[in-house]
């Protein structure tokens, strides 16, 4: 398929922020081409980039990431390392990828979704319904902190940031008495004996793109797009479309409290798409379903509908 493939001499350079987590998923990228290609990993370079948002003062600090400048904090350096041609490819997150990304780049390739739900991790109560009224609950997640409001208006939610390892400290420290994390992170990094529960989809929806993984390119190199290509999963890709083209219909920065779920059933794709109020003094919620193929457009339609349905109000917090 490609003529030019990397060797140890001339390798794939792949980029990534330097969290555990962050590494697991680059690994788990060059496994995918290694396999894919037949290629010995010597073939693949990964190169740690130190993005604003591995800040650790910030991070200690627990400062909101709205307030340090929302979803770009996690790429901004690592996209300008593969502009300026210091990497070939970067690995992320996709939940923490803005919709648009800079000229000259693409984001087309998805490797197959992990579990998508949250989970509950405590050390001295078992899930949500258990913790007391007034308890702490640690989440820099706009999302999680306005869905905590609407279901649990009782407990007071403190800003909480850091890698699985920090905030188990924090936890034991007693910063907060829960916190969240995403499942599909815990899995990846064999740390699953963490959590106490995972909370249905039903009962907290998640961020957009939770659980999968996203890998970018330079629009212009075709290398990197046909070794791409090979590892590509169709059906994460079909679900993403739906999710993102809603997320870019309503607010494409970590400003607004924002959930969406699309999963496939045979040829029909349904979506669940909610907003709320960052207090979760109210939500707005939608179901629908439509041809896969139709995804994108579904989530566009969706995202006017909820925000007509908000009405101007709604969104007034964005600019404060």
């Amino acid at each position: 398929m490609t003529t030019n493939l990397p060797t140890p001499a001339q390798p794939l350079r792949i980029g990534t922020r330097g969290s555990p987590l962050a590494l697991a998923q680059a690994h788990e990228t060059r496994s995918r081409l290694m396999a894919a290609f037949d290629l010995p990993e010597g073939a693949f370079e990964i190169v740690v980039i130190k993005t604003t948002g591995d800040d650790r003062t910030l991070i200690d600090a627990d400062i909101a990431l709205k307030t340090l400048g929302g979803k770009g904090l996690f790429t901004k350096e690592i996209e300008e390392a593969m502009l300026d041609g210091s990497i070939d490819i970067a690995v992320h997150s996709m939940k923490d990828m803005p919709v648009l990304q800079p000229l000259g780049l693409l984001l087309d390739c998805y490797l197959p979704r992990e579990d998508v739900r949250d989970a509950f991790v405590s050390l001295s109560h078992d899930s949500l319904t258990d913790l007391p009224q007034g308890a702490r609950v640690g989440s820099s997640s706009l999302r999680r902190r306005a869905q905590l409001g609407a279901r649990r208006p009782d407990l007071q939610v403190v800003e909480f940031r850091g890698n699985v390892q920090t905030r188990m400290k924090k936890l034991g420290d007693g910063v907060a008495d829960a916190t969240f994390l995403a499942m599909a992170g815990l899995r990846r990094l064999g740390l699953t004996d963490v959590v106490k529960s995972a909370i249905a989809v039903e009962d907290m929806l998640p961020a957009v793109a939770q659980g999968a993984i996203g890998i970018e390119r330079r629009a212009d190199d075709l290398r990197a797009a046909a070794m791409l290509e090979a590892i590509h999963h169709g059906p994460t890709g079909q679900r993403l479309a739906a999710e993102r083209a809603f997320l870019a219909g309503l607010d494409g920065s970590c400003e607004t409290p924002i959930a969406g779920l699309a999963e496939l059933d045979g040829g029909t794709l349904r979506l669940r798409g909610e907003i709320l109020r960052p207090d979760g003094s109210e939500v707005l919620t939608d179901d629908r379903s439509a041809p896969i193929e139709d995804g994108a457009a579904l989530g566009a339609a969706m995202a006017r509908d909820l925000r007509a349905r908000a009405g101007e109000g709604f969104f007034d917090w964005i600019a404060a």
